[in-house]
């Protein structure tokens, strides 16, 4: 009995249950169905890097841009009540 997972059909989902059924009973997956799994997990990791970085990389301009902010803020202040 030969399961079907979907992968050599082109269908993107890879679901946990798709991937326990191949290694159920004598069912050994071929090469080309863990490249594919092993392609899937790599990209998945590199979309969740991406993510990261580009919160990391938003988080840091937020507060240089607050840092900023409050430097403008406090030179005003100092700049009025030196004149007064």
């Amino acid at each position: 009995m030969v399961l079907n997972t979907g992968l050599e059909q082109g269908n993107e989902s890879l679901s946990w249950v798709k991937l326990q059924s191949l290694f159920v009973g004598n069912n050994m997956p071929t090469a080309k169905q863990l490249a594919d799994i092993g392609y899937k997990t790599f990209s998945v990791s590199m979309m969740l890097l991406t993510v990261y970085g580009g919160y990391l990389c938003s988080v840091r301009a937020y507060h240089y841009l607050q840092l900023r902010s409050a430097r403008r803020q406090a030179a005003e202040e100092q700049k009025t009540s030196g004149v007064l």
